[in-house]
């Protein structure tokens, strides 16, 4: 692990969802260092996708990796998996030391600004199965990660992702929950996100 102490642990009561948070996942120093690996060392791209009948370049750029053979397919994109790598390694045998799940590919989000963002959706692709499980992690500037329930809706979450921070979403999560990173005005710096993920 990269720390001796135990890691600050915040869990969410609310309905039809398992949700955990670590705020301080890793320390101020690893995440710096990871951050500056993550900004040079991925081969990030931008695709396009169609919504209502048209194509737009995602705002966001975007790459994928894990297991051969893994390909991931959502909003009609196919990506195919670049080989993990040491640094993704390192990270997710981070991760899997307090979710031991077993990842088999981990999408990567890179938000240049406040621009970029990911509208409203669920991790709830066929491949991924039933009840994923779906390990989050975060570097750079702190952006607000939103969850809504899809039919309780007063029941919503706001989380502000802190620099080295790790988010697990599980059980029935999301079946019953949508969630974004919505764009924001303010001026906000480079964030990169990591979701760790396990595709049947």
């Amino acid at each position: 692990m990269n720390s001796l102490f135990p890691k600050e642990q915040i869990t969410f009561q609310v309905p039809d969802a398992e949700i955990e948070y670590y705020p301080n996942f890793f320390d101020i120093d690893r995440a710096n260092e990871l951050l500056s690996k993550l900004k040079t060392e991925i081969p990030w791209q931008q695709d396009s996708i169609t919504v209502y009948g048209k194509s737009h370049l995602q705002p966001r750029l975007t790459a994928l990796f894990g297991n051969e053979g893994k390909p991931y397919s959502y909003s009609d994109i196919v990506m195919q998996p670049h080989p993990w790598n040491p640094l993704l390694m390192f990270i997710k045998n981070e991760i899997e030391e307090v979710c031991p799940a077993g990842f088999t590919t981990v999408l990567l989000n890179n938000y240049r600004d406040g621009r970029d963002s990911n509208g409203w959706h669920a991790d709830n692709e066929r491949e991924l199965g039933r009840n994923p499980v779906i390990a989050s992690v975060s570097f750079g500037a702190e952006r607000s990660f939103h969850l809504q329930h899809n039919t309780l809706k007063e029941q919503k979450l706001k989380i502000n992702f802190e620099h080295g921070s790790l988010l697990i979403m599980k059980g029935a999560t999301q079946h019953f929950w949508k969630h974004q990173i919505p764009k924001t005005t303010r001026p906000v710096g480079q964030r990169i996100n990591l979701t760790f993920r396990i595709i049947k």
